[in-house]
């Protein structure tokens, strides 16, 4: 495990951009799957692989460059890495972001499950405020540590490592018709 760990750190330094993309598609491809086999109970034979390609394209087009990108851009607006500036980092991310990503991301898989506009506004409309107040539930402490503890070019992969679990709700959230 060591080693996986310092070739990624090694993939890292080299590639930031690509590797924190290529590991966000993948852990929501991971929670897809997760959501089919554990909350939905499919079981393997009835497992959805265009859906679990679906949310995994999702991961790597939308949720690892905009997040990756979203850090940045906090990093610069919220300077230092103190307790405080910590929580202030969260609160923007919570207040700001979070109610923004959560709707593209419920629209976009919407989009490609073959919605149409109507039937996606209706879905986002019945979804989106049980799943904000689910991240309002997880996020929080978890961006608290994320940006107080963790360097800026790891916290992508360390909330997709938590979101392993949240990415299993959104799963099951985004596709549940």
């Amino acid at each position: 495990m060591a080693g996986l760990w310092r070739s990624y750190q090694v993939l890292m330094t080299k590639y930031p951009w690509s590797v924190q993309i290529v590991t966000a598609g993948s852990l929501v491809g991971v929670g897809d799957v997760i959501s089919q086999q554990l909350i939905e109970r499919k079981g393997l034979a009835n497992h959805s692989i265009q859906r679990t390609a679906k949310m995994m394209s999702i991961g790597f087009f939308f949720v690892g460059p905009v997040i990756g990108g979203w850090y940045k851009v906090l990093d610069k607006l919220v300077v230092g890495g103190t307790k405080t500036a910590a929580m202030k980092k969260m609160l923007v991310d919570q207040v700001c972001f979070a109610p923004c990503f959560l709707g593209g991301f419920l629209c976009i898989s919407g989009a490609l499950n073959g919605l149409t506009l109507e039937d996606n506004v209706a879905k986002l409309k019945r979804d989106y405020t049980d799943a904000l107040i689910a991240n309002y539930y997880l996020w929080p402490p978890v961006q608290i540590a994320n940006f107080y503890f963790i360097p800026l070019q790891h916290r992508l992969a360390v909330v997709q490592i938590v979101a392993i679990a949240w990415n299993s709700y959104l799963s099951w959230k985004a596709n549940k018709m």
